[in-house]
């Protein structure tokens, strides 16, 4: 199990040989939308493209919320991290909220820089983000969801350990057409037995 301390206090520490992850901060937002413009990136994302002006007034507040959480010591409401690589090129980023009014329960969602793509990253991310969930905030449910045409994303959330649980039909309008929403879940007794981080 990793040691969350110095990640709690807004310090990147290693993810895996080659890059870092840390808590969302400032300097990362200009990447985040220089990612969120790339057509290849959004493809699969429901809120995406979207003007600047959006992206900036949500993540905006996660920003400053997660400075907050740093400055008291305590875990930020929407936990959202960024992986860099040892030179600080921006590869993605992480996310972790909690799901509203369920005490223990958490989603989990990624989305990579193009060039980061096949590198192992979302699923190391999403590794990190379960053992984080489940070791140290007593997390006893994670889940996730994607396209079904988006097999990048789910076979990141099988390697990851979540387990298919679902499918909504025809969820998602698309340019191709309808798009079925797949559910991933795992949960505190499953990420126990098969620990991958």
């Amino acid at each position: 199990m990793p040691t969350f301390d110095t990640f709690k206090q807004g310090h990147a520490v290693s993810l895996k040989d080659g890059y870092t992850i840390a808590l969302i901060s400032d300097g990362d937002l200009d990447d985040i939308i220089e990612m969120l413009q790339n057509p290849n990136v959004t493809e699969y994302l429901f809120f995406a493209p979207a003007p600047e002006d959006m992206y900036r007034g949500y993540f905006g507040p996660i920003i400053e919320g997660t400075k907050v959480a740093i400055a008291n010591n305590e875990w930020p409401e929407t936990i959202t991290v960024i992986i860099r690589d040892n030179d600080g090129k921006y590869m993605g980023m992480c996310g972790l909220p909690s799901v509203m009014f369920l005490t223990g329960n958490y989603e989990v969602g990624f989305q990579f820089a193009e060039h980061a793509w096949g590198r192992g990253l979302a699923s190391r991310g999403c590794e990190f983000l379960l053992a984080l969930a489940f070791e140290e905030l007593g997390a006893h449910k994670v889940t996730a969801d994607c396209y079904r045409s988006n097999v990048g994303s789910y076979k990141t959330m099988e390697k990851a350990g979540l387990v298919k649980e679902g499918c909504q039909h025809d969820y998602f309008n698309t340019a191709r057409g309808k798009d079925d929403r797949l559910l991933y879940g795992i949960t505190k007794e499953q990420y126990s037995a098969n620990k991958r981080f």
